[in-house]
């Protein structure tokens, strides 16, 4: 079993937050994947960018504004 550090991207309305997991990668066929814990920090961040809760979020990942570019 080997574990490498990763960055996902959650999006939630006008904002997007980059937390850092841990991907496991095994010999077996679902590979590679989270642990419960990373599952449910990235669940939590959604949940806390859905209620503008910025301050908190930032805690647990960068968070970032998207703005619409006019084309």
């Amino acid at each position: 079993m080997t574990r490498k550090r990763h960055f996902k991207l959650v999006y939630a309305g006008e904002y997007v937050a980059e937390v850092e997991v841990e991907l496991i990668y095994t010999a077996g066929g679902w590979s590679p994947y989270l642990s419960l814990s990373d599952a449910l920090k990235l669940d939590e961040v959604r949940e806390l960018l859905r209620q503008g809760e910025l301050g908190v979020t930032a805690r647990l990942g960068r968070v970032f504004k998207l703005i619409p570019v006019e084309a």
